[in-house]
This record gives C-alpha cells, sequence and structure tokens, in this order.
C-alpha cells in the first residue's frame, strides 16, 4: 500500500485548506484511515481518524469542529478539510492507513504511512 498527501501550503491565520490522501490498493474500503501531524521539535500527535466506511469519526479535541475527515472510496481518497486554521496547527501532516474497521487514534495501530505534506499557518 502506498499513500500519497497532498493539498498543504501556506494559508493565513483563519484560512482553510483540504488536504488529500490517495491509497494504492485495490481494497482501500477495508482500511480505517487517520491523519497525523508532526510540529518541529514535538512528538507526531493524533489528528483525525475514519473508520472503513465512513460511518465513524474521531477528532482531537483541539482540531474539534473546525477540521472534518472524509472518504471516497470509489477513489480510494481520504479528505482532511481544515477550516479556520491557527498558527499552531503548522506541522507536517500524514496519512495513515490501518487494516481494520473502526477508526483509531493509536498510532502504532496503522501498518502504512504516507509522506506527509506541509502546512504553514502565518499569523
Amino acid at each position: 500500500v502506498q499513500l500519497q498527501a497532498s493539498g498543504g501550503g501556506l494559508v493565513q491565520a483563519g484560512g482553510s485548506l483540504r488536504l488529500s490522501c490517495a491509497a494504492s490498493v485495490r481494497t482501500f474500503s477495508r482500511y480505517a484511515m487517520g491523519w497525523f501531524r508532526q510540529a518541529p521539535g514535538k512528538e507526531r500527535e493524533f489528528v483525525a481518524a475514519i473508520s472503513w466506511s465512513g460511518s465513524s469519526t474521531y477528532y482531537a479535541d483541539s482540531v474539534k469542529g473546525r477540521f472534518t475527515i472524509s472518504r471516497d472510496n470509489a477513489k480510494n481518497t481520504v479528505y482532511l478539510q481544515m477550516n479556520s486554521l491557527k498558527p499552531e496547527d503548522t506541522a507536517v501532516y500524514f496519512c495513515a492507513a490501518a487494516l481494520r474497521i473502526s477508526p483509531t487514534t493509536n498510532p502504532t495501530a496503522y501498518d502504512y504511512w504516507g509522506q506527509g505534506t506541509q502546512v504553514t499557518v502565518s499569523s
């Protein structure tokens, strides 16, 4: 499984970005998907996760109400819509795939990781 994240960039505080993660796998719908991020000098942290069907989602408290995770199994793609961005959202964002039904916040449960896309929010 290969994951290709895209959509990062530079945006002003209060702005929006939509990240995409395309998976090269025929059985994409068997995978729960997640987004994590890592800021300079900090550990990687959970952002959002979605079940294989899209019916269940989890969010970190820091992004709840501002970020939305979704997926399109026909396109083998998961999305992260990020609104009301803050400077503290600046990080490299990674998508990950876990061969399981339910979403999880645990990074060790994910089997595959993408290469990351940089998000920079200016104040």
